[in-house]
Formats: C-alpha cells, structure tokens, sequence
C-alpha cells in the first residue's frame, strides 16, 4: 500500500512540474519597464512618443522644437510629430479630436506638448528631457515593426504589432509624416541664436495624415504570442511637398488613451522587431 501511495506522490509531482515548465514557456513574460530595467527576453524595447502642437507663427514653439532636438540626442528611442495648428503652411485641418483629447473646453493655445500622448511635458521641456527619458525602457509587452514601398504616387505599408503579454481595448494609429520643410519661425526664445524670426527653418516629422482614425483602429488578437499585421494601401496625401521626405510614425494605445509603445520608420525601410534576445 504504501508503494503505491509513493508512487502516486511521484506521479503527482511530476505533472505539477511538467505544468510547471509549461507555464514558464506558454505563459506570457513578466513586464520591468522601469527606465533603468535590464532586458528580458522576448519584451521589446520600449519608446516615447512626443506629440508637439506647433506653428510657424508660434515664438514659445521654438523652444519645445529645440527641447525635442536635445532629447533626440540624448536617446534614440524618442520618436516625435509635430502637429501644426493655425495660420500655418502645415496646418493640419483634421485636428479637432486631438484638441477635444488634450484642451477639451478652451481654445488650443501653443505650443503644447504631450508624451506618449496624455502626460503633459513640463515647462520648461528644456529642463525636463529625463521626464521624456524616463518612459523608455529595455522592456515593453508588444513591439512594432512597420515595412513600406513608397513608389508612382502611392503608399504601401505594412505594421506588424508582436505581443509577448495578453492585451484588451487597444488601438493602432499610423501617420503619414514629411521632413525637410523650409519655411520661417517665429522665434521668442534665445535658442537658435535668439534670432526671430529663424528665416529658413527646417520643419521635421510634420504631420501630414493619419491612414486611420486619429484616436485609433481597434486591434484585435491582442493576445501573448500573436502578431497583427496591418495593410495600409494609399495615395500619398496631396499636401506632401516632397514624396522622399516622407516618413512613418505608428504607435499602440489604451483604452484611456495612454500610448504603450511608438516606432518611426523612413520610406522604403523594412523593419525587424526590436526583441530582446
């Protein structure tokens, strides 16, 4: 009798470890995706989204403008649109919803600046580039990998979205940007020389369209182990000046708006995961 109860411990215990393992290989993985975090494999690494509502016309958008170039410096993993509002060559007409989300009862006054689309960059954004830092990290639960052809007047572009945790309520949004257009700043600030107004201003990562619903598609599959592709065949937006300044901007948000991850791509590029291995 007590072999057999021996034996049915043993039994016993290997399934619990059998599951066990299991678990460890199925499950999805633990997130750490405090700044300073080592990586994990199978996490992706993690980005920041700055979306800064500028204008030509605007002298304290100088500032922000040159407080996102000091972050960019500092770290690859920030990713930046500018959104032009008002008496502006790059006015972005469908604005409206992004208003109602950050100044919903008052007049859109710039600049603003948000990252990862809700948290507001604190003034001066100059001083506070380690807030912006502070939300990249080596490990995040879904990654991005996004791959066009930009050719005859049209765009082609696949986002490929991986998640290594389980996921609900999320959305994508993809934007279609453009660089290296030159028009005047108005300039208040002693940066760039402390000239006003900046005569020939470089204005980078315009935003020029959004291929889906500003606040979002809704994503489907979201679970641990899944990847989602997205097809976006388009013409490209009339209001770009220049087809090989284009550039990509998709990013994954929650329910409450709040962006989980963010990749940039140029035109023609063709990219892998950013997976710890």
């Amino acid at each position: 009798m007590k072999n057999y109860y021996f034996i049915g411990v043993f039994f016993f215990t290997l399934s619990l470890l059998s599951c066990g393992e299991n678990s460890l290989i199925y499950s999805p993985i633990k997130v750490d995706d405090n700044v300073d975090a080592a990586p994990i494999t199978g996490l992706f690494q993690k980005q920041v989204l700055i979306e800064d509502y500028t204008g030509t016309w605007c002298g304290n958008c100088a500032r922000v403008a040159y407080a996102i170039e000091r972050t960019k410096e500092a770290s690859d993993r920030v990713v930046s649109v500018a959104i032009h509002h008002g008496n502006d060559p790059y006015d972005f007409e469908g604005i409206g919803p992004l208003k109602n989300l950050i100044s919903p009862n008052s007049e859109l006054a710039l600049p603003q600046s948000r990252l990862n689309r809700i948290t507001t960059w604190t003034f001066p954004e100059v001083n506070n580039v380690q807030q912006a830092l502070n939300l990249t990290s080596n490990n995040c639960g879904l990654g991005l990998a996004l791959n066009s052809t930009v050719a005859d007047g049209n765009i082609n572009l696949d986002v490929k979205v991986k998640f290594a945790q389980n996921y609900s309520n999320l959305k994508l949004v993809v934007y279609v940007l453009e660089d290296k257009l030159i028009y005047r700043q108005t300039n208040y600030s002693t940066f760039y020389g402390g000239v006003n107004p900046i005569p020939s201003f470089e204005h980078n990562h315009v935003l020029r369209a959004s291929l889906t619903n500003l606040m979002g598609d809704s994503l489907t599959n979201t679970n641990y182990n899944q990847t989602v592709t997205t097809n976006f065949s388009v013409p490209i937006p009339s209001d770009v000046a220049n087809a090989e300044n284009i550039n990509f901007v998709a990013f994954v948000i929650e329910e409450n708006n709040n962006v989980i991850n963010v990749r940039a791509a140029k035109k023609n590029e063709n990219q892998e995961f950013q997976e710890n291995l």
